[in-house]
């Protein structure tokens, strides 16, 4: 079984030929260039932004947060096109390096950033060898105040809590060392309290993505739950969220806000296929040796069963393990909405909730490593997603997924009511993320799509997005305030190119 190590992901090689061709003639006539309007911010003021959010908003790609990602963020790109109009300084709390990574006191907190090893994503140190995270939490943070408060990993509640930044809280769990590198000499101060300290005359706010994305990531095993839709400031999403926008408003801001996509469409849960297992005939006969007690339990319930209704000959069928010789044979998983039948009957407590996954369950992307492996080394029959069935984590079922749209739909509903209410421009973040899974967005000469690598959006971890992606988000931020307030980076010309913006970044790069 030593076939089943690693499940690489395999990515199609690009042939580029040049055209030898006579010089083409141009015989059409000469078109002047249509003279462009100037550019104006309407009735915005962008003199003071400050740009509130989470890993989105802050830079964060390919695993990490670095100097290059951070100036190639969603809020820099879009303040310097403010700075076109009125817009003032904007600073972000940058990191030592490009390296990526944390580290508190000199122990290594966070990991550095993802390069591109050939057949996918791998970490930066496999590629030029050990590195030192010199961003030290605990010795070498930047002086603020900083105009860019995306904080890695934050959910809307966050925003608001007290002690969120101070690093005696980092290692109980209750603090984002992300955002102690933000918070000085006011090491409890909110994230909300430093935005309304900077009194900003134009704020965005693109937050919810982690309080859905921490479940899906997780395979919904229940260690990072969905923020409640309703309940009070610090509990519910409704709460949090009117709260933000309460207190941005206040002064009489304007703002821009982004709603959440659908997040089970990144490539982090599209990219590794539920059936990558191959198995040549001895392998396939001996794994389906190993399950014949396990099918053959399950016939015995379903006849002791028969007529109660409690397992049908569907969930039988389902649940039965198969495996043939050959490549597409699909991983064994865990699923606990199959029925619990040694409660039902102790008799049939040796029979598992599982069942091999089909093209309705997502597999994260870290399971690509992880499938394949020895849950006990040295035995070849402790395969990982064959004879091991891969647990909770590792695997987003059809009813997880039915909880994420479902709390995303409400979520957005919130997002746009407030956003409307407080007379904010609203980018449709969740339609664009629909577009580039369901055939891609063309901008200029480039199509962007949501496959890992090649699709030009997503970066390596598979979640955020490249810097070419950041740049596609801007315009649609700007496309968004044009129709609010009235500015025109549209129509003045004024939208980037995205094509002169990176999709991944070199090893070399430190």
């Amino acid at each position: 079984m030593k076939n089943l190590k690693y499940i690489y992901i395999s990515l199609g090689v690009l042939a580029f030929t040049a055209c030898n061709d006579l010089e083409d003639v141009d015989l059409e006539p000469e078109v002047m260039a249509e003279e462009l309007p100037a550019l104006t911010a309407g009735s915005a003021d962008f003199s003071n932004y400050v740009s509130l959010g989470n890993s989105l908003t802050a830079g964060f790609t390919d695993g990490a947060l670095f100097q290059a990602s951070q100036n190639l963020s969603l809020p820099n790109l879009l303040s310097q096109k403010f700075s076109l109009v009125g817009g003032g300084s904007f600073v972000q709390p940058l990191t030592n390096d490009n390296l990526g990574g944390l580290a508190l006191a000199g122990t290594r907190i966070q990991e550095p950033r993802l390069v591109f090893g050939g057949a996918g994503p791998v970490p930066l140190e496999s590629v030029i060898g050990p590195v030192t995270v010199s961003t030290d939490i605990a010795l070498n943070n930047p002086t603020g105040p900083f105009n860019n408060l995306g904080v890695p990993g934050a959910k809307s509640f966050h925003l608001l809590a007290p002690g969120y930044g101070n690093i005696t809280n980092v290692q109980l769990g209750l603090a984002n060392p992300f955002f102690v590198r933000m918070t000085g000499s006011t090491p409890d101060i909110s994230v909300l309290q430093m935005a309304a300290s900077q009194a900003p005359s134009f704020f965005s706010l693109w937050i919810g993505n982690n309080d859905v994305l921490g479940y899906a990531t997780s395979g919904g095993d229940g260690t990072n739950p969905i923020t409640p839709v309703s309940g009070v400031p610090g509990v519910g999403f409704d709460g949090s969220y009117g709260a933000l926008i309460a207190t941005l408003t206040a002064g009489g801001a304007k703002g821009v806000v982004a709603n959440i996509p659908n997040v089970v469409d990144i490539p982090h849960f599209t990219t590794v296929p539920h059936n990558p297992v191959p198995l040549d005939a001895a392998t396939a006969a001996a794994v389906n040796g190993a399950y014949a007690a396990y099918n053959g339990g399950l016939q015995a319930a379903f006849a002791a069963l028969a007529g109660t209704g409690l397992l049908t000959q569907e969930e039988v069928d389902a649940r039965t393990i198969s495996f043939v010789a050959g490549a597409g044979n699909a991983v064994v998983i865990e699923d606990e909405t199959l029925t619990n039948l040694g409660a039902i009957n102790p008799a049939f407590a040796a029979l598992p909730q599982i069942r091999q996954a089909t093209a309705d369950d997502l597999l994260v992307l870290p399971a690509s490593s992880f499938i394949g492996t020895l849950a006990v080394p040295g035995n070849p029959l402790s395969v990982n997603g064959v004879a091991i069935p891969l647990a909770d984590k590792w695997v987003l079922l059809p009813s997880e997924q039915e909880e994420i749209a479902v709390a995303t739909a409400a979520f957005n509903e919130v997002i746009a009511n407030v956003a409307s209410q407080a007379g904010l421009a609203l980018v449709d973040a969740n339609s664009l993320l629909n577009q580039l899974a369901n055939g891609g967005i063309t901008s200029g000469d480039f199509t962007l799509t949501s496959n890992l690598v090649m699709g030009s959006a997503f970066s390596l971890d598979g979640v955020h997005p490249t810097a070419r992606g950041y740049a596609l988000l801007a315009n649609e931020f700007m496309k968004a305030i044009d129709v609010t307030y009235g500015s025109n980076f549209e129509a003045s010309g004024n939208l980037l190119n995205v094509g002169d913006y990176p999709t991944n970044f070199s090893p070399a790069l430190q």
